[in-house]
């Protein structure tokens, strides 16, 4: 893929995406195509499929991202990180519901 075409489907605008590398004319990222692909193991063809995508944008996302991993792979962690404070930060109301009810139910003797 040469870059002309590569840089008519992945653009970075300030403001749209946190300034994040995405698809042009979506607000989908490139680091959203490459989870899709690796962590959820979605085929290319599905992704087009399930977010309105033509092949060449998918396809030009997972180019992008091979030729900027290192970048790509920082703002993935970078991500990552955040949720996991923000889960610390903020704990779950259902989940701490759930807790209680699964501690009633053991100090009663209600078992499941």
């Amino acid at each position: 893929m040469n870059r002309k075409t590569l840089d008519a489907h992945i653009v970075k605008t300030p403001g749209i995406a946190g300034g994040k590398p995405r698809i042009a004319g979506h607000r989908i990222r490139v680091q959203d195509v490459v989870i899709w692909h690796q962590d959820l193991r979605m085929r290319p063809e599905e992704i087009a499929q399930e977010y309105e995508l033509t092949l060449a944008e998918v396809y030009a996302a997972l180019a992008y991202y091979h030729d900027h991993r290192g970048q790509i792979d920082k703002i993935i962690a970078a991500d990552d990180a955040f949720v996991e404070a923000m889960r610390k930060k903020t704990p779950s109301k259902l989940g701490e519901k759930l807790k209680g009810k699964r501690h009633a139910r053991t100090s009663t003797g209600l078992h499941r």
